[in-house]
């Protein structure tokens, strides 16, 4: 878990990763504490200000490296999120910098229609897995889409490129982890940890 200190530090760090990866130069060095050294998944979001349309949204799902080289590695990568134009320097001024810090992945021990019990919108995000196909959706999702438990597992099959029933096949697996979220406010503005306690 971060202390909002230290996402605000992470946020800073990710923010001058991206400003180097469009100018074309070196990831800055920069002395982290040592929590930054713990092995996490991380996906960092890129919102438009002030219409908070998505820019981009790329991670680590997970804890496979430090919590700082996932932060550079997704960083990197979601200026060049496959959806979306590659990111331009004279859009740093116009995004907000989101970062969701993840749990491990925990595969759902129920099947079939009694997995949506051990599911919390809110709290979990989603990992559908079935052979080569892989889909992913973080907590904050199905809040601002307004889904139920049900569209929220349907959804994620079909960003995994499988059928929205998919789930219900035996050989899929599902995983759920939790996300520690915080995002800028506005551009380079004061950072807030989001929470959905009250969904």
């Amino acid at each position: 878990m971060l202390s909002l200190n230290q996402a605000k530090k992470a946020i800073h760090f990710a923010r001058s990763v991206l400003s180097a990866t469009v100018n074309n130069k070196p990831i800055p060095k920069e002395t982290l504490s040592d929590v930054f050294e713990d092995h996490h998944g991380v996906f960092t979001t890129l919102h438009q200000y002030p219409s908070h349309l998505l820019r981009g949204c790329i991670g680590i799902p997970e804890p496979i490296m430090t919590l700082k080289k996932a932060l550079i590695e997704s960083a990197q990568s979601v200026t060049h999120d496959p959806r979306f134009p590659p990111l331009r320097n004279d859009e740093l001024d116009h995004i907000i910098v989101e970062i969701t810090i993840l749990s491990k992945p925990v595969p759902l021990k129920n099947k079939k229609e009694r997995m949506l019990d051990e599911i919390v919108v809110g709290r979990d995000g989603l990992i559908v897995e079935q052979g080569f196909f892989k889909g992913l959706l973080l907590p904050q999702v199905p809040v601002e889409q307004k889904w139920d438990t049900k569209t929220f597992v349907e959804q994620t099959c079909l960003k995994a490129g499988l059928p929205p029933d998919a789930w219900l096949n035996e050989t899929t697996v599902i995983k759920t982890f939790t996300g520690q979220i915080f995002s800028e406010e506005e551009p380079f503005g004061s950072v807030k940890e989001k929470t959905f306690d009250d969904s």
